[in-house]
């Protein structure tokens, strides 16, 4: 704490600083509402103000630019409105909590020092000259989380600036009012970082820019590596830090950097929810954000049905595996490789001379073009030519035979039986069409007659004879036409869709034997049990359903033979939980995204799919994506989520985890309960719960390991106790404070106060397989964590130190 004398004088300048803002903001009050006024009245009165006349070519430039003129205002109006709106919600946002941090600095070669206070945006006093509050993102406020009191520097576009910190201060100020007031001399307070974390989650995540660690300042100001990877333990900010990077990121670059060219890859819709408050509290517009198979499913879900990463991690849980689940895991990891990869790059090259597949165009029950006229359609273009292009050959190529297909057809029985059944509206329909075609006639012979009055005959006046036309020939025609073109519409839809390439067949096709396998992929290393995988494979793609595992090679050989659907608008792609990943998944995200810089965040401690990618090896497929010079790794070791006692706990589940540095925030030990049936245990955790709530924890989780386990702990403790619970499942999209019965793949980067372990036994959690999923489980408690076990414990906790948890 500081002197009173400090306290006074800090109290001075924030009343100072509050009255400014206050204001400010009435001042701009009446602006904002003033021009939100202009700009709705300008758009009600928008056509009012213009003179549209077309009559002649001037009279339509004189339109075109009255119409440039009333849009080139009301463009004014909207982006002052915007600029003051910004402003005003800015101050507004200060006004409670001005600034949270300070630092005197006193550059070199100047007798005086500058003091600097840094809050979630900046404020500037009335004449715009002095700052009365940095925003945190500024590069001089880049030394309150990198420096201690000395020497230090910070970066600017005309050079590095180097000098002396000499204060360092931190504050927490509530409704214009200092709660606290103290100077450190280490890392980002751990006084306000206990307070912080002291109070419990939120039911949402919520922007902890004051308390920001020089490790996680890394990630937030990297502006130079194309890929940015981030292995961090569990609790160790990196969601945090990476939502402050996108703000980082669309504050520096405002100019040219908009919030809807980031997008994140979430693990689950609830996961949305629960970061969704962090951007907009500082001060920018949401990232895009949607999960992977959201998109997997946007692309293919119109034709096949996907299994989703849940369905499959459900399945790679089952307690007992049923037969062909080794050669199912085996698929898995092998179609998530680099390797599966290089074969389907292999295999469209194989296609390009020989094997493609198409289907034949049908049309009432005869095929008009075959599927084998395709095929030497396709092969008679140059070898040299791309598949993809030779694709869109074969495309103009079949709408040239439609054409004159649909041409040939008018002269068909069928169609004359369609005219003797048409409505009146229709033959109304071509009656108008063929009318308007003959008033045009009649006005062009009407024009050739008036010239020949006026500047004599030039041709012979024959013109009223040769208008006189066939006119119910023309009509049955035209009809005959309409009727057709009707029905061949969705076959030429159909080709534009390139419907005509089985790429089902062909993906189908991949799954052979060994010996076709290697001829068609030169592949040499093939997975264990491939006869099974392949068996599996097919019987999916016979129901029209694709494994996950098999969705994004699937849509990647699509692209191969159709083209490549590339996204050039994203410039910044996040990935959380980047470990759940397969190298397959990151080589296709860095295609479709070929403009984007890649940050990669997640714990390989917490890798629970099989297809998981390493995150912290200089030699993982993340790393060779763009290439080790291109790639920068940062490792966050030290866990802030939970107490000392969980940290020491969890990490002795792990067998590197002794690299995980806890918190120094004391609490409870994990307390492992033991009961004699599963009745007992309902009534325990009813108990256990009600104790919890009393405490004054609001977001607690029941976590299971399945759903299945899930729903029966959900029935279990509603019938127990009648508490007021909330069943989370895959569907779920929005994140809420209370009880919730979650399964641990879903609870995955939430945190919450207290949490319980429905089952700890050595019957559920028994394989190493599942050791990181047992790990994530427990990693998700703050203050509380209680493991409830019927029989023997999980062997995880057994190879324990009985002196990190307690036994009732």
């Amino acid at each position: 704490m500081i002197d009173a004398n400090d306290w006074n004088q800090e109290q001075e300048r924030l009343d100072l600083v509050t009255e400014s803002l206050q204001s400010r903001i009435a001042e701009l009050e009446p602006e904002v509402s003033g021009l939100r006024g202009q700009v709705v009245d300008i758009r009600k009165r928008f056509w009012e103000e213009v003179t549209v006349n077309t009559s002649t070519f001037d009279d339509f430039e004189e339109t075109f630019y009255s119409i440039k003129q009333q849009e080139a205002v009301l463009s004014e109006r909207e982006r002052s409105h915007r600029q003051r709106m910004l402003r005003w919600k800015n101050m507004k946002r200060l006004l409670p909590s001005p600034y949270f941090g300070r630092i005197d600095f006193q550059e070199d070669g100047l007798s005086f020092s500058e003091q600097i206070y840094i809050g979630v945006s900046s404020f500037v006093d009335e004449d715009g000259m002095n700052f009365l509050v940095y925003d945190w993102r500024t590069p001089i406020a880049s030394m309150y989380y990198d420096y201690s009191p000395g020497a230090a520097e910070y970066e600017t576009p005309g050079g590095q600036i180097m000098g002396t910190m000499l204060l360092k201060r931190q504050y927490q100020i509530r409704d214009g009012q200092l709660r606290n007031v103290f100077d450190t001399s280490l890392t980002i307070g751990d006084e306000l970082l206990q307070q912080v974390l002291g109070k419990g989650a939120d039911a949402q995540m919520k922007s902890i820019v004051a308390t920001i660690q020089k490790e996680q300042n890394a990630i937030i100001r990297n502006d130079k590596s194309p890929m940015l990877i981030v292995q961090g333990a569990a609790g160790s900010g990196k969601t945090s830090a990476a939502l402050q990077r996108v703000a980082y990121l669309l504050y520096k670059h405002r100019d040219r950097l908009k919030a809807d060219q980031i997008i994140l890859f979430s693990p689950n819709p609830m996961f949305n929810s629960y970061v969704s408050t962090v951007l907009p509290e500082l001060g920018e517009e949401n990232m895009q954000q949607t999960t992977f198979q959201e998109y997997l499913a946007y692309w293919l879900g119109s034709t096949l049905r996907l299994e989703d990463p849940f369905d499959q991690i459900e399945y790679v849980l089952t307690t007992k595996p049923t037969q062909g689940y080794e050669a199912r895991l085996n698929g898995i990891k092998y179609k998530g490789s680099e390797a599966f990869l290089r074969s389907l790059q292999s295999y469209a090259q194989w296609l390009g001379k020989e094997g493609m597949l198409f289907r034949g165009i049908h049309f009432q029950d005869r095929e008009l073009i075959t599927a084998e006229q395709m095929k030497l359609q396709f092969y008679s273009y140059d070898n040299s030519i791309r598949l993809a292009n030779r694709v869109v050959l074969l495309k103009e190529w079949l709408l040239r035979e439609l054409a004159s297909l649909e041409r040939k057809e008018q002269e068909e029985l069928w169609v004359q039986d369609e005219l003797d059944y048409l409505d009146n509206e229709q033959y109304a329909e071509v009656y108008n069409l063929l009318l308007k075609k003959y008033q045009r006639e009649e006005a062009v012979f009407d024009f050739t007659n008036q010239y020949v009055e006026d500047y004599g005959d030039f041709r012979e006046q024959e013109q009223g004879e040769e208008n006189v036309f066939d006119f119910t020939g023309q009509e049955e025609a035209l009809l005959r036409q309409m009727i057709v073109k009707e029905r061949f519409k969705p076959l030429r839809r159909d080709v534009k869709r390139l419907m005509f390439v089985d790429v089902i067949g062909l993906y189908d096709q991949l799954f052979s034997d060994e010996t076709d396998y290697r001829m068609m992929t030169n592949e040499t290393e093939i997975p264990g049990q491939w006869a099974e995988i392949c068996m599996q494979t097919k019987e999916k793609l016979i129901q029209l359903e694709l494994f996950y595992e098999d969705a994004t090679p699937f849509l990647y050989l699509k692209e191969l033979i159709e083209g490549t659907r590339m996204n050039t608008e994203v410039r910044h792609i996040f990935v959380d939980e980047g470990q759940d990943y397969s190298p397959f998944q990151y080589s296709f995200l860095k295609r479709l995204f070929p403009r984007a810089r890649m940050t990669v965040l997640g714990d390989f401690g917490q890798a629970i799919f099989a297809q998981a990618t390493n995150l912290h090896e200089e030699d993982s497929p993340l790393v060779r994506l763009y290439g080790k010079d291109e790639t920068s790794l940062i490792n966050l070791v030290r866990s802030y989520r939970s107490t000392q006692e969980i940290v020491t706990f969890t990490k002795s589940l792990l067998p590197w985890g002794e690299e995980i540095v806890p918190f120094e925030r004391s609490g409870g030990k994990p307390l492992l309960k033991k009961t004699d049936s599963s009745e007992e245990r309902a009534k325990r955790i009813s108990e256990d719960l009600a104790v919890l709530k009393a405490e004054g924890f609001d977001s607690i989780a029941v976590i299971t390991k399945t759903s299945d386990e899930s729903r029966e702990a959900y029935e279990a403790l509603t019938s127990q106790s009648g508490e007021a619970l909330r069943l989370i499942t895959k569907e779920t999209l929005t994140f809420e404070k209370g009880v919730v019965v979650i399964p641990a793949y879903l609870a995955k980067g939430v945190e919450f106060d207290a949490v319980l372990i429905y089952d700890a036994s050595s019957q559920v959690y028994n394989r190493e397989s599942e050791r990181k999923l047992f790990y994530t489980a427990c990693t998700r408690a703050m203050h509380r964590l209680l493991l409830y076990t019927i029989g023997e414990c999980t062997p995880f906790i057994q190879e324990t130190s009985t002196n990190l948890y307690e036994v009732e």
